[in-house]
C-alpha cells in the first residue's frame, strides 16, 4: 500500500525538546500530565506484539496487547519547553526532557506571519566583556591592603542630585555657614537596586518575596537595599505603609497604575525612596512593554486601572520630544508631586545616543535629575521579541564608562549618580559585576533577572523554559494562574534572596579589602585589568597577559 509521506507534518525531531519516557517505570499515576502548564503530553494507547509458547513443545504464536503510555504532542503551540517539571513530580524517574540538537523549531514557528515572542533569555553565547576584567591592582606592603572580616566598610552609593562646590546654597554671615536655598533631595543607599519588574509581570507572590526580602535586609541587617516597583502600580496597603520609604515608584510610557499612586498620595505616610521616569529598557527599545492579556488577571486590572487585554506600553513618553523638555516636564512635574523631597531618575537603554542624554542632564539647570540608570542589551525581559533580544541594543559596560568618562571631561563626575543594568549577576556572580561597573564608573547596578532566578526560576540561556510572556510560568514566578502561583512558597523565595544579598554583602569587602578601599571605588579603573587587549583599549584600563 503506497503512503503519500506528508513532510510538513510536524514530529517531536523537529522540537527543541524531546521527552524521554520508560514505560516499564511508568505507574500511570498521570502525574506529569497534569503538572505540565504547556499541555505538551498526552495519555495515548499503544499496541505491543509478543511472541510467546504455552505448551510443553515449542508452539510460537504472537499476541497482541494495549498499553496506556504517555506521549509527547508534536505541536508548536503545545511544544515541551524543557522545564522539567514531570520529572520533578515522577515517582519512578521514567520521564524526563531531552535537548533535541537537531531542532527545527526556530525555522518552523513563525504561525500567522508574527515575530516569537519568549521569556527573558538570549539565544547568543556572547561571551560577556566583565567575564575578561579583573581586579589588577593588589595594595601590599607600600600601600596595605584591609582586613576584609575586621575592618569597616561604607559600601553605600547616592540617589539623588549631588552638588559641586559651586552649586552648593550656602553663604557665609557673621562667620557661620547658612543655607540659602533648596538642597535637591539625596540620599544613600546600598549599590545594588532590586530592578523594575512589576506586579503583573511577576506574580503577586513572587513579587511579595521581594517585598518581604528588601525589609528584612533593611529592618534586620540594615543594608539600605531599595526595590523598584515597575511599571504597573502597587498594592494600596503597601503605598500606606512604612515600608513605601524602601520602594521607588516608576512611571513607564504606559502611565499604568498611576492614577491609583496619585489617590493614595494623601494617605503615605512615608515617602518613597525615589521616583524612576522609564524611557527606554535595554532589552526591548524601540518596541516598549507589553504584558500579554494571559497575564490580566482581576487584580492587576484593579491595580492598573485596565480591562483584560493586552497592555502595550509605547517604547517612549509620547509626549516627550526632547531632553530638555523631559527635564522641564516630567522632573519637574514629578519633584513637584512629591514637594521635591523625593529623588527623580531616568532610565534609558544604553545606546550610541545615551552618553548625549547624559551630557545634557549633567547641564540640568534646575538641579533636580537624580539619577541616570543605563540598560543594556543583556538584560532579561518576558515580552520582548526574540530578534529584539538578541540583536537590538547596547551592551551597558563600554556606555557606562564613555559617560562616566564625558562626566570626568566638564569635572561633573558624581554630580548626577550613573546606575547600571543588564546581565549583572548573569554567572552568578553579582559582586564582582557590580564591583566592576563601580570600578569603571558606574555608582552602582540593578538587577532583576538574577532576582526570579533566586526564586526559583528554571529558565536559562541555552533555551530552556523562558516562556514568561504566556502566562503558564510552572513555577508560579511569572504567572497570574492561581493554581500555578500556588507552586511558589514566599518565605523561602524571600530567605533565598536574603541570604544570597548577605553573601553579596561579604563578597563586597572581599574586593574592597584587597585594593585598600574602606568605601566603594567608584572611577578607580586603575584597580581594574582585562586580559583582551581590544576591551582594554576601549575601557582605558591596563592590559594584561
Amino acid at each position: 500500500m503506497e503512503t503519500t509521506v506528508k513532510i510538513n507534518d510536524l514530529t517531536e525531531n523537529d522540537l527543541n525538546w524531546e521527552i524521554t519516557y520508560d514505560s516499564q517505570r511508568c505507574t500511570r499515576c498521570g502525574r506529569c500530565i497534569s503538572t505540565c502548564t504547556f499541555y505538551a503530553l498526552e495519555m495515548k494507547v499503544e499496541k505491543r506484539a509478543y511472541t510467546v509458547s504455552e505448551g510443553p513443545v515449542p508452539t510460537p504464536k504472537r499476541v497482541f496487547s494495549t498499553l496506556p503510555i504517555v506521549q509527547q504532542k508534536s505541536s508548536l503551540k503545545n511544544m515541551c519547553v524543557g522545564c522539567g517539571m514531570c520529572e520533578k513530580v515522577c515517582p519512578n524517574h521514567a520521564i524526563r526532557p531531552v535537548r533535541n540538537k537537531d531542532t527545527r523549531e526556530k525555522l518552523l514557528n513563525h504561525a500567522g506571519g508574527n515575530t516569537i515572542k519568549r521569556g527573558g533569555r538570549t539565544n547568543l553565547s556572547v561571551e560577556r566583556t566583565l567575564d575578561s576584567i579583573k581586579v589588577g591592582r593588589i595594595s601590599q606592603m607600600t600601600d596595605p591592603s584591609l582586613d576584609a572580616i575586621r575592618h569597616t566598610f561604607d559600601i553605600q552609593s547616592p540617589f539623588g542630585r549631588i552638588l559641586g562646590p559651586d552649586e552648593l546654597p550656602i553663604k557665609v554671615e557673621d562667620d557661620e555657614l547658612k543655607i540659602s536655598g533648596q538642597m535637591p533631595p539625596a540620599s544613600w543607599i546600598y549599590p545594588i537596586i532590586f530592578g523594575d519588574m512589576s506586579i503583573g509581570a511577576l506574580s503577586t507572590r513572587a513579587w511579595e518575596a521581594i517585598c518581604i526580602a528588601t525589609a528584612v535586609l533593611n529592618e534586620k541587617y540594615n543594608i539600605p537595599i531599595r526595590m523598584c516597583s515597575g511599571e504597573g502600580g502597587m498594592p494600596i496597603k503597601l503605598m500606606q505603609s512604612k515600608y513605601l520609604k524602601y520602594v521607588i515608584l516608576q512611571i513607564a510610557s504606559g502611565h499604568f497604575g498611576w492614577n491609583r499612586i496619585i489617590k493614595s498620595m494623601p494617605d503615605m505616610i512615608e515617602d518613597p525612596a525615589g521616583i524612576l521616569i522609564k524611557i527606554g529598557q535595554g532589552a526591548k527599545p524601540g518596541d516598549g512593554g507589553l504584558l500579554m492579556a494571559a497575564k490580566v488577571a482581576k487584580h492587576i486590572q484593579e491595580i492598573r486601572g485596565v480591562p483584560k487585554s493586552d497592555l502595550l506600553s509605547p517604547p517612549n513618553h509620547q509626549g516627550l520630544y526632547s531632553i530638555e523638555e523631559s527635564v522641564q516636564k516630567m522632573f519637574l512635574s514629578m519633584n513637584a508631586a512629591f514637594k521635591f523631597k523625593v529623588p527623580v531618575a531616568i532610565k534609558v537603554a544604553a545606546s550610541s545616543s545615551s552618553v548625549s542624554v547624559y551630557n545634557n542632564l549633567l547641564r540640568d539647570p534646575y538641579h533636580i535629575v537624580g539619577g541616570f540608570f543605563m540598560d543594556g542589551i543583556q538584560g532579561g525581559t518576558g515580552a520582548a521579541n526574540e530578534v529584539s533580544l538578541d540583536h537590538t541594543g547596547h551592551p551597558v559596560v563600554s556606555k557606562v564608562r564613555d559617560a562616566y568618562l564625558a562626566a570626568v571631561k566638564q569635572g561633573k563626575q558624581g554630580r548626577i549618580p550613573l546606575w547600571s543594568g543588564g546581565g549583572m549577576g548573569m554567572t552568578g556572580d553579582l559582586a564582582a559585576d557590580a564591583f566592576k561597573m563601580i570600578c569603571l564608573g558606574a555608582n552602582g547596578v540593578f538587577v532583576g533577572k538574577i532576582l526570579i532566578q533566586l526564586l526559583g526560576c528554571i529558565g536559562n540561556d541555552a533555551g530552556r523554559c523562558n516562556q514568561c510572556n504566556t502566562g503558564l510560568c510552572p513555577t508560579g514566578i511569572c504567572t497570574q494562574d492561581y493554581r500555578l502561583v500556588q507552586r511558589l512558597d514566599v518565605d523561602k523565595a524571600a530567605e533565598t534572596l536574603v541570604n544570597y544579598m548577605l553573601s553579596v554583602d561579604n563578597e563586597f569587602r572581599k574586593l574592597l579589602a584587597p585594593i585598600g578601599n574602606s568605601t566603594l571605588p567608584v572611577g578607580r579603573s586603575d584597580a581594574l585589568v582585562s586580559v583582551d587587549e581590544a576591551i582594554a583599549n576601549k575601557l582605558q584600563i591596563p592590559y594584561v597577559c
